[in-house]
């Protein structure tokens, strides 16, 4: 085998993947049971897996955070990161898939399951992650398998390459054909397979799938293209060396076959890790990480973790160099970090503790405070070029969340930070116009696990609503108003008096105060204060107490007293003048209008179409999504108020995987029954 080809050594990490409920955990939990971690196979549905071992986990009964488990096969340490399928838990994980080696898409045999798939790879593809299919769920397989693959290559950019076909009994398979190894082997349930010879059948059926195999490889290989045309066999160590030179660069997708829940296939794909896959040195290089001239230790922060008795974790992989307990680290600008207090390897929710780590090797290092998800740490006092961080995605789902108990508003806010630290996908905005605490995210369910986690892990407990929408008040007329603030109480009184006229602006333009005061009948050092009269009555508008804008106001006339005028009573003259005009300038509600593009497959655009218009959207149109096969981009402009849900039934008719982003385009007039009852909520909260 060629240089390209040889099996590397050392610590290797690879990412489980795939859409929801397609036996990620279980495949883990079948690996984890395979090479002797555990003594015992746990069953997700029982909860007794490895992963989904958390109390929200098993109680959704799904993965809600990315779970970490270490095993060694063959003499060679493997950490396994398995991620959540849901949509809405994907981007946990991502800071995670940044530093592994591979990644392993688990996928059913379910065409319904494309566009999940679809999502998951092309998260994979951008980062230039080498991957293999993993076809789950084989003892449930009615269909053929290479018409199943091919009807799954949509979701992929590089090709799906079929390495096994299975051998069937009673349309049940019960084996497989390696198609590298020309050899054929019988399921044993939870025990390795048994070598076999094959049928005369399925000979033929291997020459074939073989030889659509090598013609796939050839696409990237002279060579063997050219012993193909000429009808020549490769030789064995030719073929593997083409399939792991071509995955490990992203060319070809390997597809393996098996049944997780029964063990199936799970030593070939521990063997196909071990000799095909690529280790940290490949790694490394992908993400362009430096060689240090000091033999410091590079590493990449892939998760943190704030536990109820240890204090914060902060899970890394080293990239170059080695650490010990007690090593001081530093960011990429230079600045310390901190010193690790304790250095750990994890197993789903245990830690155990070691001294040491090497490069390669996935590790929890202690109490490293100032140490985020997705930074780059050294041992280097110089530092480091920060390595690429992947962009998260837009939130699509809000909730105003405050503690029942008012002495909990601090904990909350601390707590918040943590849950965002664990969840970089999760945002915290305190919205200076409403006072809410606002907690966005990918959807409804992963705000729902993280309220959970405040209660159950922190005790804070939680009231939640829809955040306020920013409505505003505008108007329509012009009129003019006189204030007057005449006041004595004793000493000296208060007078302020002044004219003002009163005209609506055009749709933001905001607020403007002019002054055509003439003969002094007003000082001009009056005229600020009565611009800040002015600006208290926008504060609350008669309508529904909302901001008023869009309204320009000039100072034509007025009065003063030259004992008892002053700048607080000219304030409070403007302020009555507003106060009184505006009910007589035909003042009208303002709401927000955001431009929102919507991705979704092209077979749900209409769907989508109709859901935008029932929602008081105008469609602006559509096109195809770039880089994304059999998707679309919609886009229109719809009201903030309609958009609190819209991820809910977007994803209802998009097989889960819709999504959406959001960005303010401009305000627009709210009339009729809406308007009535945005003033009749209004007046209520009041």
């Amino acid at each position: 085998m060629g240089q390209a080809g040889r099996r590397v050594e050392g610590p290797r990490c690879v990412a489980i993947v795939g859409p929801f409920g397609s036996g990620k955990t279980t495949l883990l939990e079948a690996i984890l049971a395979r090479t002797g971690a555990v003594n015992k196979f746990g069953s997700v549905d029982a909860g007794g897996s490895v992963g989904d071992s958390s109390n929200e986990a098993r109680a959704h009964h799904m993965s809600v955070e990315a779970n970490i488990a270490e095993t060694d096969f063959m003499d060679d340490t493997y950490t396994f990161i398995d991620c959540p399928g849901s949509v809405e838990f994907q981007f946990e994980s991502q800071p995670a898939l940044s530093a592994v080696d591979l990644a392993v898409v688990v996928c059913e045999p379910d065409v319904k399951k494309i566009p999940a798939l679809q999502v998951i790879l092309k998260s994979l593809e951008e980062r230039n992650i080498p991957r293999i299919l993993f076809l789950n769920k084989m003892d449930k397989c009615t269909s053929r398998v290479r018409e199943m693959v091919e009807a799954l290559q949509v979701a992929s950019a590089a090709p799906l390459l079929l390495r096994q076909i299975p051998i069937w009994k009673a349309e049940s398979a019960i084996g497989y054909i390696d198609l590298a190894l020309e050899r054929a082997f019988m399921y044993n349930e939870h025990a390795p397979s048994e070598l076999v010879d094959m049928s005369a059948t399925d000979q033929e059926r291997e020459w074939d799938a073989r030889y659509s195999m090598l013609e796939t490889l050839s696409d990237y290989d002279d060579v063997l293209m050219e012993q193909l045309l000429e009808d020549r066999e490769p030789s064995a160590d030719q073929v593997f060396e083409n399939l792991v030179e071509e995955m490990r660069q992203g060319q070809v997708v390997p597809v393996l076959i098996g049944a997780a829940e029964q063990e199936n296939g799970i030593m070939r794909l521990l063997k196909v890790l071990r000799h095909e896959g690529p280790g940290i040195e490949t790694t490394a290089k992908r993400l362009s990480c430096p060689e240090p001239t000091d033999g410091s230790a590079i590493l990449q922060v892939m998760k943190s973790i704030h536990t109820s008795h240890g204090g914060k974790l902060s899970i890394s992989r080293i990239l170059k160099g080695s650490i010990k307990d007690g090593d001081v680290f530093y960011g990429a600008d230079g600045d310390e970090i901190g010193r690790m207090s304790g250095l750990f390897h994890v197993q789903g929710q245990k830690t155990i503790k070691d001294n040491q780590a090497d490069v390669g090797e996935v590790i929890a290092l202690g109490k490293l405070d100032n140490a985020h998800t997705g930074i780059t740490l050294t041992t280097s006092k110089a530092g480091i070029d920060a390595l690429d961080s992947h962009a998260l995605p837009a939130p699509v789902y809000a909730m105003a969340v405050r503690p029942k108990e008012h002495r909990d508003e601090v904990k909350l806010h601390a707590t918040l930070q943590k849950l965002a630290e664990e969840d970089p996908s999760l945002l915290i905005e305190q919205n200076q116009n409403s006072g809410e605490t606002i907690l966005y995210g990918q959807g409804e369910m992963h705000l729902r696990v993280a309220l959970e986690r405040l209660e159950g892990k922190y005790s804070i407990n939680i009231e939640s609503q829809d955040p306020a929408v920013p409505y505003k008040e505008t108007i329509r007329k012009s009129t003019s108003v006189r204030g007057r603030h005449k006041k004595q109480s004793g000493g000296h009184g208060q007078f302020g008096d002044v004219l003002i006229d009163i005209k609506p602006l055009h749709r933001g333009e905001g607020f403007a105060f002019t002054q055509t005061i003439t003969g002094g009948v007003v000082p001009k050092n009056y005229f600020g204060s009565v611009e800040n009269g002015v600006k208290d009555a926008l504060v609350k508008g008669p309508l529904a107490g909302f901001e008023v804008v869009d309204v320009a106001v000039n100072l034509s006339d007025g009065s003063y007293h030259a004992v008892d005028s002053s700048d607080q009573a000219f304030r409070s003259a403007g302020t009555l003048a507003m106060r009184e005009g505006l009910p007589d300038c035909s003042p009208v509600l303002l709401e927000p209008i955001m431009n929102v593009k919507i991705a979704v497959p092209n077979d749900a655009t209409p769907k989508v179409n109709t859901i935008v218009a029932a929602r008081r959207g105008q469609l602006l149109g559509y096109d195809a999504r770039p880089d994304w096969e059999g998707w679309d981009i919609v886009e229109s402009l719809m009201p903030q108020s309609e958009i609190g849900n819209l991820i809910i039934e977007l994803r209802s008719v998009s097989a889960g995987v819709a999504s959406f982003e959001a960005v303010f385009d401009h305000m627009q007039e709210l009339t009729g029954r809406n308007s009535d009852l945005v003033i009749e909520a209004a007046k209520a909260a009041e």
